[in-house]
């Protein structure tokens, strides 16, 4: 309980600052509404970030898909963005790996989801990218969810990419209200 306490306070001294960039209420040239969505998306970023951070410790279980069960990597991803965002994703990486727009390892931002090969397989596990090379997980193996480093070798070696995903247009407005 304690780690999780210091895992979202530490998200909210580092992180937030990145996640309050694009809403520090300061005349921004563009379209309001666009404005407005992207607020509301960096709002629900935030929420996805905390609700992730909350699981930490969660034990895995292979097509576990909530906090009662356990988690696997697919089902942990699917879940937050479920509950922070009422988005749908695949209950599978691979699925996954083909939602959202590309995003180069050098502009991954906090939300995006990041891809391993982890079974001989591309795009075989997945995560949710907390900024500072840092991203939060359901691993098969050593406990359950929590955060690592992808600058550590296991994972450097294994990185096949990133994505982001935004919010549909309806769910901008509804967000909106």
């Amino acid at each position: 309980m304690q780690i999780r306490f210091i895992m979202i306070l530490s998200l909210l001294l580092l992180g937030g600052p990145v996640l309050a960039a694009n809403n520090n209420g300061a005349e921004q040239p563009g379209n309001p509404g666009e404005q407005h969505s992207r607020s509301s998306w960096s709002d629900t970023v935030q929420d996805v970030l905390l609700n992730a951070l909350s699981l930490t410790g969660i034990q895995y279980r292979y097509g576990g898909s909530s906090p009662e069960t356990g988690f696997d990597c697919s089902g942990f991803v699917r879940y937050v963005f479920q509950q922070a965002a009422n988005m749908s994703l695949p209950h599978n990486a691979r699925a996954i790996s083909q939602v959202g727009e590309v995003v180069s390892r050098e502009h991954l931002q906090p939300g995006d989801l990041v891809f391993f090969n982890t079974m001989r397989s591309a795009f075989s596990h997945v995560g949710i990218y907390l900024g500072n090379n840092r991203f939060i997980h359901a691993p098969s193996s050593g406990g359950g969810v929590h955060v690592v480093n992808m600058n550590e070798r296991y994972w450097a070696q294994r990185f096949d990419g990133a994505r982001r995903i935004d919010t549909p247009p309806a769910q901008q407005q509804t967000r909106a209200r």
